[in-house]
């Protein structure tokens, strides 16, 4: 089975990260995308909402789509989140998939300073979507890791969930730019400065 890893903070999840999983599954056949939150990732600041209150919005966002999954890992163990150990791990619990790592256009750049990229170049295919304003170049890569990135065109949508946290935070509407459940989440438990 190929499948798709899908990490990230999801702070909130929005629908740029969801645009970018269906992308990369059609565009490369993968039957499903797991989404990853990641409990601290080693190159962001620590989240905004809590390891289990992102992980109640990326499953009621992922919940409807019949090749979308969800794997707690990162949050379970705790810590800093690094992608090598936890690809280790599911090739270890699933050696029978194959597996790709879907990233964004600005994070296919940061490849070669991940943790291990050696070695994780060597496990997995990284499939890079493209994101407004970064493009993706990957003769900007050395070879041993350009060599292994797909690309994947998208729609281009300009969001990130530090501009949503902050409208927010304003009290400005954050509806359509998330997933509905996503969006009732927030709304319900007051995340990010909302009343609710």
């Amino acid at each position: 089975m190929r499948v798709g890893i899908m990490g990230g903070t999801f702070d909130p999840l929005h629908i740029g990260h969801m645009m970018a999983a269906e992308t990369a599954r059609e565009s490369y056949g993968l039957q499903e995308v797991w989404f990853m939150p990641s409990h601290i990732p080693p190159h962001k600041h620590e989240a905004g909402a809590t390891g289990e209150e992102r992980l109640a919005m990326v499953e009621g966002a992922v919940k409807n789509h019949p090749s979308f999954g969800i794997l707690d890992w990162e949050i379970v163990r705790g810590g800093v989140s690094y992608t090598l150990e936890t690809v280790i791990s599911l090739q270890e619990e699933y050696p029978q998939h194959e597996f790709f790592f879907i990233v964004g256009a600005d994070m296919v750049q940061y490849l070669p300073k991940w943790q291990g990229i050696e070695e994780l170049v060597k496990r997995l295919t990284f499939i890079g979507v493209g994101r407004p304003g970064t493009p993706l170049d990957l003769g900007l890569l050395p070879e041993f890791i350009a060599d292994r990135v797909l690309l994947a065109d998208m729609p281009l949508v300009d969001l990130s969930s530090t501009m949503l946290r902050a409208r927010a935070a304003e009290g400005k509407s954050i509806r359509y730019m998330v997933p509905d459940a996503v969006y009732e989440y927030v709304q319900r438990s007051g995340l990010y400065g909302v009343q609710p």
